[in-house]
């Protein structure tokens, strides 16, 4: 599992040379499947891991009101300026059982080392008919055990079934060499949300030639 908070320590480089590096337009198609899977709304939205902020100003311009929570400090303290947040694990959200009506977790379930327990807490404070947006790096594609030096000849090395955590990378300017990942074979995400209680609505993917991205919507249901 990644240590406490590891992104206390690149906080500073996380905002200042990592972002502007990584954001112009939108490569991987992380705002396109926000805007497609989340739509326009209004009330609440939960980000949870929000991190400095990134997608708070996004969130807004599709009419939500933005909140955020995350664990590391000096994240937040770049974030707090772009949205409402609080300093939390989002295994244990201090957010009111059934009182959101949209939840979104950002390139960020590889970071949490117990990320159903994750989903089990956005089930948790989702009102009914509240709709949940992952995007995250694919499990298919991004890991350890991708090679992706070369765009188009990704090689997949074995690892791929196997749920841990690594500083494996196949570069060593981006984040997962510095902080870690946590990987979930596919099919465990996916029975991880319908444990949650929530019912998958909406799937997309983004980059290539092969995905770098898959994104997917969930809704909560009455029993």
């Amino acid at each position: 599992m990644a240590p406490t908070a590891a992104y206390d320590e690149i906080a500073d480089w996380y905002e200042n040379d990592f972002l502007p590096a990584s954001r112009p337009g939108d490569p991987i198609g992380v705002q396109r499947q926000l805007d497609e899977l989340l739509g326009r709304g209004s009330g609440t939205c939960l980000e949870v891991g929000c991190g400095t902020g990134v997608h708070a100003a996004q969130l807004k311009s599709l009419g939500w009101s933005p909140v955020g929570v995350d664990l590391s400090a000096g994240m937040l303290a770049y974030g707090r300026s772009k949205l409402p947040v609080a300093r939390a694990d989002a295994t244990r959200l201090p957010v009111r059982s059934g009182s959101v009506p949209a939840v979104v977790a950002m390139l960020v379930h590889t970071d949490m080392g117990d990320y159903p327990a994750v989903l089990r807490e956005v089930g948790r404070v989702l009102d009914e008919g509240g709709v949940f947006i992952h995007v995250g790096v694919h499990p298919a594609f991004c890991g350890g055990f991708a090679d992706r030096s070369d765009p188009a000849a990704v090689v997949i090395r074995p690892g791929y079934l196997d749920g841990h955590w690594t500083k494996d990378s196949w570069t060593t300017e981006g984040v997962r060499n510095r902080v870690g990942a946590t990987h979930i074979p596919l099919p465990a995400l996916f029975q991880a949300v319908l444990d949650a209680g929530l019912t998958l609505t909406g799937f997309a993917e983004g980059g290539s030639p092969v995905p770098t991205t898959l994104a997917f919507r969930a809704t909560k249901v009455r029993p």
